[in-house]
């Protein structure tokens, strides 16, 4: 069995050579910007349009499980869609890019970054620790506040973050997506931001 690296440095590959702009952001984004964890799969928002599907579709074939009809109907549908790495049988899910203000004021702030994954330098597009922080607050307070993953997460992202934090960008967006009381009890917990 292959790393999964290999099959994530592929699709990098291939939305790069389409000209997909892309983002990382769950679990791994918030392993950047906080606490390393492992994760069972990588999360992608990816601005794809049905004219990249074939072409995609194609350049993963063989290395990958991509469906192009269920790709194009989850896109039509503006719903996520897994691309699974044969050689490792590990997960990218696919998020297509909302028209949505929030999800695109996200997505104008990702950063390429470098990061070590299983011993090798990846250089990608993540998002901000800001929109990380959001966006696990808004997966924690639609999974009716239980996921102690999504919580803990967050702090720690808040913990190591906390000096370099936007607080006016995250709470200008936190009432926005409905997550103002998370927000604040997260940038008041213990090492976290007060200001």
């Amino acid at each position: 069995m292959t790393s999964p690296v290999a099959g994530f440095k592929r699709l990098l590959e291939a939305l790069e050579g389409l000209g997909i702009a892309y983002m990382v952001g769950g679990s791994l984004a918030s392993s950047i910007h906080g606490i390393v964890r492992a994760t069972r799969d990588i999360d992608l928002v990816a601005d794809i349009r049905e004219e990249h599907i074939d072409p995609l579709a194609a350049e993963l074939r063989g290395g990958f499980y991509a469906d192009p009809a269920f790709m194009r109907e989850c896109l039509r549908r503006g719903r996520m869609f897994n691309l699974i790495h044969h050689g490792s049988s590990y997960k990218f899910d696919i998020y297509p890019l909302s028209r949505e203000p929030f999800h695109q004021s996200e997505f104008a702030r990702r950063a390429l970054a470098e990061f070590r994954l299983e011993g090798e330098i990846v250089a990608f597009y993540v998002a901000s620790a800001e929109d990380t922080i959001l966006m696990k607050l808004a997966w924690y307070q639609s999974g009716n506040r239980v996921s102690e993953r999504q919580w803990g997460d967050v702090l720690d992202v808040v913990r190591v973050k906390r000096d370099l934090l936007d607080l006016g960008y995250l709470r200008r967006w936190a009432g926005p997506l409905g997550v103002e009381d998370l927000l604040e009890e997260a940038l008041k917990a213990p090492g976290g931001s007060h200001a």
